[in-house]
């Protein structure tokens, strides 16, 4: 049976990981830890949720209808794959939670606002 010989990338993260304190060690080397990709792009995706929470406070007349329910339902499509992949990633569910209750929130401002023009 071969054994896998690590990259150059995860011989470093477990040096790294050596000058941690014990009880740090698994969650920085955990599948979904911070040397992973699987960390960092919902952390990045976090700015999504700033932007969305920046709209709260635009006027609803300036708000795209169809962004907003792209990020509502893509949030929400997402949020349930964080949760059924190998390992589960509790970072990209928070975000995705986050990207949908946001989008949600400003879709309905603005269908709200829209309603209320078209009826005037």
């Amino acid at each position: 049976m071969l054994e896998k010989t690590k990259s150059a990338y995860e011989q470093l993260m477990i040096q790294i990981a050596c000058l941690l304190p014990t009880k740090f060690r698994p969650i920085f080397l955990h599948p979904a830890g911070p040397t992973t990709v699987f960390f960092w792009a919902p952390t990045f995706k976090w700015g999504l949720v700033i932007a969305g929470l920046g709209d709260i406070n635009r006027p609803p007349d300036s708000i795209s209808l169809s962004q907003t329910a792209s990020l509502m339902i893509t949030g929400a499509i997402w949020s349930r794959y964080s949760l059924v992949i190998t390992p589960k990633n509790y970072n990209l569910f928070s975000v995705n939670a986050f990207t949908s209750f946001t989008g949600a929130y400003n879709f309905m401002r603005g269908l709200l606002h829209q309603m209320k023009e078209d009826s005037n």
